[in-house]
């Protein structure tokens, strides 16, 4: 798995959650460079971190960083085009 699988799905989920990354990282107690390098793949939190990041994001680590990515990912890539027509239909 490349670290750029990995930092594509916290920025997906966290789009999805409507946050920005500063208000992510106050959540989780970091800096917004410190999840800015994460979604970019240049960093790979602590267990720590992932587990703040999983509970902010409501999502289970697996989901986030694990081997289930691949699935997820598709998951999530459907969930946001059902979305955004739900939201432009809304609007």
């Amino acid at each position: 798995m490349r670290d750029q699988d990995l930092s594509n799905m916290v920025r997906k989920f966290r789009r999805w959650h409507e946050l920005s990354q500063g208000e992510l990282a106050e959540k989780v107690g970091v800096s917004r460079q410190t999840i800015a390098n994460i979604e970019r793949g240049n960093y790979s939190p602590s267990v720590h971190l992932a587990l703040a990041i999983c509970r902010v994001l409501g999502h289970t680590v697996e989901e986030i960083f694990g081997d289930e990515q691949t699935d997820q990912n598709e998951q999530a890539d459907q969930n946001e085009h059902a979305a955004s027509g739900t939201r432009q239909e809304g609007t």
